[in-house]
């Protein structure tokens, strides 16, 4: 994941960058320079070859990653592919506010899918994803989802953040409206210390499962578009692996460059502490296996073995894997305790296994 841009024209007020405990990025540039590009692409082609890869990923981040504009964004794909010995996939993710028809063209020609932020109809998206003058931004991302139905090579699909103050299935629907290729559910960042709405220590119910499994039956009995969380927690349930952080065992496969060159962690650690995320490693002197060899990051790929005392005594384990690691926070005593939303993730995984069980049942 690269930050390419350090900042943003957005001011959404549960982001992780900028809203939370993280603010390192006041002192980092606003760009990721020519000189730490080649330096990371040096580093991921040593990477590729100590390993054998036949295929890598990278993603455009930030901030918003298209503030750094087409030249930069054009010249980094450029870079790469000339230094790296493998098939690299781009993907860019995006609020979507400056995806225009030129962006559009560029990204088809280039081969860069673009995943869009938005949160559904638009009270609820612009309930949160504001500028900084607090006006919405509903509008824009509608314009530029519009474009992208034009071009199916680069829409790469939605990312909603969850508010259970909407309805769950009018906002799936609502996104349902755009065509998606695929949509991802994220729960909004929020530890022991700071937790998110509606949970903490103590609190009732379990709210985001409720919404989820709202949700999950409408898409499970009409399934019109890939929904990741729920197909990560279907193969999991059937005994596949995870391919993606916060579900599952399967150990996390990404490492952060942020514009200053700084090599990170999984950077939504930072929401909970500044230096959860942080190793030390900079890409002009250090690999990236580096990282692998920091306790924090062995801790994190350690499974079970890595989990509270509570999360391997659960029976549901193997398929949450204990959430989000940056979710187990809790200050002065760190991760090791389960999810802040350990409820609503028991809940929902119960649910989704006796949907498919019911079926499977069916069929024998």
């Amino acid at each position: 994941m690269l930050k390419v841009h350090g900042r943003c024209n957005l001011a959404c007020d549960y982001c992780y960058v900028y809203e939370l405990a993280d603010q390192r990025w006041r002192t980092r540039p606003r760009a990721m320079s020519p000189e730490v590009v080649a330096h990371t692409a040096e580093r991921v082609a040593e990477h590729v070859r100590a390993h054998g890869l036949a295929e890598v990923e990278v993603v455009l981040h930030g901030g918003e990653p298209l503030l750094a504009g087409r030249a930069a964004i054009a010249s980094l794909v450029s870079v790469f592919r000339a230094a790296v010995p493998a098939r690299v996939r781009f993907t860019a993710q995006t609020n979507g506010t400056l995806l225009d028809r030129e962006f559009a063209e560029l990204f088809d020609s280039l081969g860069v899918r673009v995943g869009v932020s938005v949160d559904g109809p638009p009270e609820a998206h612009d309930r949160h994803r504001v500028r900084p003058g607090g006006g919405g931004s509903w509008a824009a991302v509608r314009s530029a989802l519009t474009l992208l139905r034009g071009f199916p090579g680069v829409y790469g699909g939605l990312l909603c953040v969850v508010d259970v103050r909407n309805d769950p299935v009018r906002t799936y629907e609502s996104l349902l409206e755009f065509f998606p290729p695929a949509v991802d559910f994220l729960l909004p960042h929020g530890n022991w210390s700071a937790p998110p709405p509606g949970r903490g220590a103590g609190a009732p119910g379990t709210p985001y499962a409720e919404w989820l499994i709202a949700v999950f039956d409408r898409w499970y009995e009409r399934p019109v578009t890939g929904v990741r969380l729920f197909e990560e927690l279907l193969n999991l349930l059937l005994g596949g692996r995870s391919g993606v952080e916060g579900i599952g065992l399967s150990p996390s496969a990404q490492v952060v460059v942020e514009t200053d060159g700084s090599i990170e962690v999984s950077d939504i650690l930072a929401s909970s502490s500044p230096d959860a995320a942080a190793t030390g490693l900079h890409v002009a002197r250090d690999p990236f296996d580096a990282a692998a060899e920091l306790p924090p990051v062995r801790a994190a790929r350690a499974g079970v073995a890595g989990l509270s005392g509570a999360c391997r005594r659960c029976p549901v384990v193997r398929v949450c894997g204990g959430g989000l690691r940056a979710h187990r926070y809790l200050a002065g005593a760190g991760f090791d305790r389960p999810s802040v939303y350990c409820p609503d993730l028991a809940r929902l995984i119960g649910h989704v296994r006796s949907r498919v069980a019911a079926d499977l049942a069916e069929l024998a």
